[in-house]
């Protein structure tokens, strides 16, 4: 087979799924792009054991059809230094001899068989679809990701649980420490179903949704999914297991409440964080009526800070202490000018919330819990 492709154009998808590339794969042909062409349309593919991602591209004056898997270093590597301009690539059916012409040049090598690569495994008669549009599913996986645990002794935790029900659609992320809860109503499941989406295939999405627009479809028995863009479509495999009741652990009465900006509470706590303990990264916070005063020690180098966050505090004066870096992750992915700490004792967990919601996330409620660190005091 043979064809025509700008080499920019080649590049581009080839460089967005070759993050599925495991370069530690004990199966060679994993090490390689599988590259399908079908008339005009070119499509590529890249997979590990868990994961599968397939794109395409448009290419011009084809002869044949047919598929090879190319080793993706020796396709990727050059293309990064090639400036734009049309490729020429021309495949022997039967030896796998590849050549690529370039403007002033050329390089060859020799693929491996298309027919060996491994195919995706179909979907049980019992496969459910929900259907959403790309930036709902992006915002609730960056928003969520940054919460899931990395415990490959508790692997369901190590992803994003998708709670679905015929009213909405819950994105949850745990590590035990932190908790983050998103429910929107702009998707729905046809009934009550779920999944545990894993964190390499959540990462992928993360950072190929921001340049889609339109519906993104996904397909999903127990064990596997299909999700299906309009410029890409990866199956995966999910993460087995029950996750846990995440709706039992947040506190349900939270009398002591405050509401702060966002972006200054965020630099106070870069501020004093700087001189906690590097082993606890603790943070103190002690509230009172007009103010917090957030502090941080590190007794070893007699290095500590002090700041005071005025405010109209309602509640009870306590002391509480978080990891400071938390805190900092929970204010870095939290989407509003404001935000609304409720407390109930220095012991239980943290709610904190966005105070206003904007414009288009009038149908998305977000609440974040972050557990609480022991005071010696």
């Amino acid at each position: 087979m043979k064809f025509v492709v700008s080499s920019a154009a080649l590049y581009e998808p080839l460089q967005a799924i070759s993050r599925v590339i495991n370069p530690k794969s004990n199966l060679p042909i994993l090490d390689c792009f599988l590259l399908s062409l079908e008339g005009n349309k070119l499509m590529l593919t890249a997979a590990d054991n868990e994961v599968r991602l397939e794109t395409f591209v448009e290419v011009s004056n084809v002869e044949g059809n047919g598929k090879v898997a190319i080793n993706a270093k020796n396709l990727l590597d050059p293309l990064r230094e090639l400036p734009n301009q049309p490729l020429t690539i021309d495949i022997n059916d039967e030896t796998l001899e590849v050549y690529i012409y370039y403007y002033n040049g050329k390089y060859n090598f020799v693929g491996l068989k298309g027919d060996e690569y491994p195919q995706p495994k179909p979907l049980s008669d019992s496969a459910s679809t929900v259907t959403l549009d790309a930036q709902v599913l992006f915002e609730g996986i960056n928003r969520s990701l940054f919460a899931a645990a990395d415990d490959d002794f508790r692997p369901v935790m190590s992803g994003i649980f998708f709670d679905l029900t015929p009213e909405d659609l819950t994105f949850v992320a745990s590590d035990g420490h932190k908790l983050v809860r998103i429910i929107t109503k702009k998707a729905k499941g046809e009934v009550d179903s779920s999944f545990i989406l894993p964190k390499k295939p959540a990462n992928l999405l993360k950072s190929l949704l921001p340049r889609e627009s339109g519906e993104v479809i996904i397909k999903f028995d127990e064990n596997n999914a299909y999700i299906t863009a309009p410029k890409y479509t990866m199956v995966c495999r999910f993460v087995e297991g029950r996750y846990p009741n995440y709706n039992s652990v947040i506190p349900q009465n939270n009398p002591n409440h405050v509401v702060l900006d966002r972006l200054a509470f965020l630099s106070a706590m870069k501020r004093v964080s700087v001189f906690s303990d590097p082993s606890s990264s603790l943070v103190k916070l002690q509230f009172s009526q007009d103010k917090i005063v957030a502090s941080a020690q590190n007794i070893d180098y007699l290095t500590a800070a002090e700041e005071i966050i005025p405010c109209n505090y309602e509640g009870n004066a306590m002391n509480i202490g978080f990891r400071s870096f938390f805190l900092i992750d929970i204010l870095n992915n939290i989407p509003s000018t404001d935000v609304r700490l409720e407390l109930s004792d220095p012991s239980r967990a943290c709610i904190i919330l966005p105070e206003e919601e904007e414009e288009n996330e009038e149908n998305e409620d977000m609440l974040v819990l972050l557990m609480p660190m022991m005071l010696n005091e």
